[in-house]
């Protein structure tokens, strides 16, 4: 199992297009391990969030240590987050889809997007992680090292649903 994250775009010049993306999180052996606080979005080309995906999360408190995704988006809030967000996980692997919409419910175009993965452990470190993916151009793989707080991770777009 893994993250999978699906994109379903549309636009008059291609059909719908899918991505996904497959997330481990590792075990971390030690007295003082606490399940971390994840947060997995998609941000455009100039930079800019365009989707929250999901947040693990349990007290809000501790968010702030997922410095890259707080300073982009999580400080903000906003009813996308509410709708993301769920309890921590434990290790091993996960599945989330995503219908390619943006935060305001209207399709992304074929084009250059970054996917982000950021995870935060207290007691522990932080890890964050980024892929630049293009949509609408077929079938391509990408993958991204393990990180300490992050196993591989596996991103296939043009993938037909």
């Amino acid at each position: 199992m893994g993250i999978g994250l699906v994109m379903g775009l549309h636009h008059s010049a291609w059909a719908q297009e899918a991505v996904t993306i497959e997330v481990t999180l590792p075990a971390i052996e030690g007295p003082m391990y606490y399940r971390p606080y994840v947060a997995v979005w998609v941000e455009n080309d100039q930079g800019e969030v365009v989707k929250n995906i999901a947040l693990w999360s349990k007290e809000p408190d501790w968010l702030k240590d997922m410095r890259r995704w707080w300073r982009k988006t999580g400080r903000y809030g906003g009813a996308d987050i509410d709708a993301v967000s769920g309890a921590t996980r434990r290790p091993g692997s996960y599945s989330l889809s995503w219908d390619g919409m943006d935060a305001q419910g209207q399709p992304l175009s074929p084009g250059r997007y970054s996917v982000h993965v950021e995870a935060a452990r207290e007691h522990g470190s932080r890890s964050w992680v980024q892929a630049d993916i293009e949509l609408g151009s077929g079938p391509k793989k990408y993958t991204i090292e393990p990180s300490e707080e992050l196993g591989e991770i596996h991103i296939m777009t043009g993938v037909t649903p």
